[in-house]
């Protein structure tokens, strides 16, 4: 500590460390207590998961406090012995893999086009690549769906993928140029000297300074095509749909088999979360780089 800080420490009236101290303890107890209640909904699917459908059926997920012995696993083998189910996991990663992929890669060689190389009507292009982050999803359901019967991929895992692809790059393009953009001159400059063409300076010196937008990126669209249900309820095949379609039908065709639903949806967030878990260090250090700046 410095002899300012110590000078300035000093100078503070005992009120006024007592009043900060309160407000800090204040906002902690705030801040726990939103988690608390956030968290609420989510204890409450996984403790019904693990209830009897009879149970569920009977009373509220919170009675298992007083009952634990009521708690089985009777719902998950329910859930994997349904091969509608499981398959549907497939059909969702199959579908998110690549959508979040594509995103990212086309988004990283279009953010680095705009934010450094030159190429006539550049500004105006990048101005029509932002105009249609205001265009909604829904208008553009009849038209797509339209294009793509005629082109043969509706109602299939790539007209999925295609769709999720370009209504994502938008967004991913206008988040990455802006990152990009923000890379010292200097650094690219000297690259250049040394020899390094435009795509040995994109693959060696922006990916890896551009990481954390990317990480960021790659979540968000993640996080967004594996819990899409509009899309998948319109593009996909109905015979063969992704884990939020065919939880949707299981309840409503068979009405009983409401205790896979929270199994079920317990399962399908397991993946996302694991996601977000595994890569939460470079999330934050995307977000907190977009915030400084």
């Amino acid at each position: 500590m410095t002899t300012l800080d110590t000078a300035v420490r000093a100078k503070r009236s005992l009120p006024a460390r007592i009043a900060g101290r309160l407000g800090g303890g204040v906002m902690r107890l705030f801040l726990v207590v939103v988690g608390l209640f956030w968290l609420t909904p989510t204890v409450g699917l996984l403790l019904s998961s693990f209830r009897d459908k009879g149970d569920i059926a009977a009373s509220g997920w919170w009675k298992v406090l007083s009952h634990p012995a009521q708690l089985t696993t009777e719902s998950y083998s329910t859930l994997f012995s349904n091969d509608t189910v499981m398959k549907s996991l497939l059909t969702t990663a199959l579908i998110t893999v690549p959508a979040t992929v594509l995103v990212v890669f086309v988004g990283a060689l279009a953010g680095y086009a705009f934010a450094w190389l030159d190429f006539p009507g550049r500004d105006w292009w990048f101005m029509a690549v932002v105009g249609l982050l205001v265009v909604p999803v829904q208008v553009a359901l009849i038209p797509v769906a339209k294009l793509f019967n005629s082109l043969g991929i509706f109602e299939s895992t790539p007209g999925v993928v295609l769709f999720h692809t370009a209504f994502g790059l938008p967004f991913a393009v206008f988040l990455l140029r802006n990152f990009f953009a923000e890379i010292p001159r200097e650094l690219l400059e000297a690259a250049r000297l040394d020899g390094a063409g435009e795509i040995r300076l994109f693959l060696r010196v922006v990916l890896p300074l551009g990481g954390p937008a990317i990480a960021s990126l790659g979540i968000f669209q993640f996080l967004w095509v594996w819990n899409d249900m509009l899309i998948a309820l319109i593009f996909a095949d109905s015979g063969n749909p992704p884990i939020t379609v065919a939880l949707q039908q299981q309840v409503r065709q068979f009405g009983d088999n409401i205790d896979i639903l929270a199994s079920g949806a317990f399962l399908s967030m397991a993946v996302p979360l694991a996601v977000f878990f595994a890569f939460q260090r470079q999330f934050v250090s995307g977000v907190m780089a977009g915030a400084v700046k």
